[in-house]
């Protein structure tokens, strides 16, 4: 099966772990800011020409960036861009991750109407299938967490799929015990649990995330490659890691070679590709994300589309739309 161009433009993609705070236009936020009487930091093309290697200081960007979106009808628009940017691409499903503590300007509950408003619109265009998780920071309460999931509850639409944590485990430390009656409760009530862990934290965030949590799936959770024990749990159980090559030789492996993809395939690890955020990775696309991790991880043509069934199984949607994306992965390898 040839890796070729055509291959990875045709083929298709499922993405599961994309922030939708880092999908956002330069153009856009500099049209939003000027409703506002405001001015961006830097000419909308120069935007995201910042660093993004340190975490702590991209997540304080990303509120910055935030800020400029002034109206639910705005954040909207974000979602409806994302669904038809994606689209070009030939990503059937994809699931973004939105962190309501980078939008303080809205109520959860406004959020979850305008990210699902725009992705409606999106998809009705011709855009792709967007589902959304709320995210959690790791610097907020037991109770505040609780609330957010009660919240999720009481305003769920169909596009409102999961509960997420992110933020940074080297400033806050070991967070799971805080979090787990919130991922149990959301667990209860029918979302999907996926977990940022093994990015910023080792293999002791990835257990956590399991063990403590509950995750469905670990956004990341490369770094459990450092203990062979935990990659063989991993891999017996399958749970889904939703890797970012791109993003993690940018923020995390300063030497390439470091970098466990090749090992956790060849330990059996269940793997997606993703983004992680695009907008900062000089508006890195699926494709190339793909051709990246061809190259980087000498990875086949049948690993690629394992990917994409892997992250269509792992989708937080029913089982209709997984059995309508696995069947037209089964048709596009059937053209061959």
């Amino acid at each position: 099966m040839e890796i070729t161009p055509g291959f990875l433009k045709d083929m298709p993609k499922i993405e599961l772990h994309v922030h939708l705070e880092s999908m956002m236009p330069g153009e856009m936020l500099e049209r939003f800011a000027a409703r506002q009487g405001k001015q961006l930091p830097r000419p909308a093309k120069e935007l995201y020409h910042c660093s993004a290697d340190d975490l702590s200081n991209f997540l304080a960007f990303l509120d910055s960036i935030c800020a400029y979106v002034g109206t639910t009808e705005e954040l909207s628009e974000v979602a409806e861009h994302a669904a038809l940017e994606s689209q070009r691409e030939n990503i059937l499903y994809m699931e973004a991750i939105l962190n309501p503590t980078h939008w303080p300007q809205f109520t959860v509950p406004e959020i979850i109407q305008a990210v699902t408003a725009g992705f409606d619109r999106g998809q009705a265009a011709g855009g792709t299938d967007c589902r959304f998780t709320l995210s959690l920071s790791r610097t907020q309460t037991a109770e505040e967490a609780m609330e957010l999931v009660e919240q999720m509850k009481a305003h769920r639409t169909p596009r409102l799929a999961g509960l997420s944590i992110d933020g940074n485990e080297i400033l806050t430390g070991r967070t799971g015990e805080r979090f787990r009656p919130a991922f149990l409760a959301a667990k209860a009530a029918g979302f999907g649990l996926t977990v940022h862990a093994g990015e910023s934290s080792g293999p002791e965030g990835v257990r956590d995330a399991m063990d403590l949590l509950g995750a469905d799936r670990l956004d990341h959770g490369v770094r459990a490659a450092e203990e062979p024990e935990l990659v063989r749990r991993l891999a017996e159980n399958q749970v889904p890691l939703n890797i970012c090559l791109t993003s993690n030789l940018t923020l995390l492996y300063r030497c390439p070679e470091d970098h466990p993809l090749r090992r956790l395939l060849d330990a059996g690890a269940a793997v997606t590709l993703n983004r992680d955020d695009p907008t900062f990775l000089d508006g890195l696309t699926l494709t190339k994300e793909l051709r990246r991790a061809s190259s980087f991880g000498a990875m086949t043509g049948e690993e690629l589309l394992n990917c994409q069934r892997t992250a269509a199984c792992a989708a937080f949607c029913g089982e209709e739309t997984k059995a309508a994306l696995l069947a037209a992965l089964a048709d596009f390898e059937a053209r061959l």
